[in-house]
């Protein structure tokens, strides 16, 4: 199972992560297309909390026991048993929020734009998240795990 880790002490808030997420998860794959040109614009899969010296991204974490996938209504959440990775089918999503409410980690955000949720899918295209490969402070880490671990 893969996760993505973050070292709070290496952390500076900077929101690369985010910049890099929203520009990975839009039409143009252009960092100011996507900020500025496309519409809808493209959620960020990751949010940084930010307070005084503390800051840290926030992504889903895969869980083991995934409540926004036993809390889903449509089963547009689910749980791939061999990889462990937690996926949303978004034409099976009604953007019901419910699996926002069920996440322990507040890891969800709405895509609004298209009114269906929205979170870390590991880039599947990459073979590391564009969050980790682009952390100046190498805060955030990838980390491959057995499913039972």
């Amino acid at each position: 199972m893969r996760r993505v880790y973050v070292k709070e002490e290496a952390c500076m808030g900077c929101g690369l992560c985010r910049v890099y997420c929203v520009t990975e998860h839009s039409q143009s794959k252009d960092i100011l297309k996507a900020f500025k040109r496309e519409s809808p614009r493209p959620v960020a899969r990751v949010r940084v909390e930010r307070l005084g010296e503390v800051s840290f991204s926030v992504q889903c974490r895969q869980c083991d026991e995934p409540w926004c996938v036993y809390s889903c209504l449509t089963g547009a959440m689910q749980k791939d048993a061999a990889t462990g990775l937690v996926t949303v089918d978004p034409d099976r999503c009604i953007g019901c929020w419910t699996c926002i409410v069920a996440c322990p980690y507040g890891a969800l955000t709405r895509d609004t734009g298209n009114h269906v949720v929205a979170k870390c899918d590991l880039c599947p295209d990459h073979s590391v998240p564009v969050c980790v490969a682009n952390c100046p402070n190498e805060a955030l880490t990838l980390l491959e795990e057995g499913l039972n671990s």
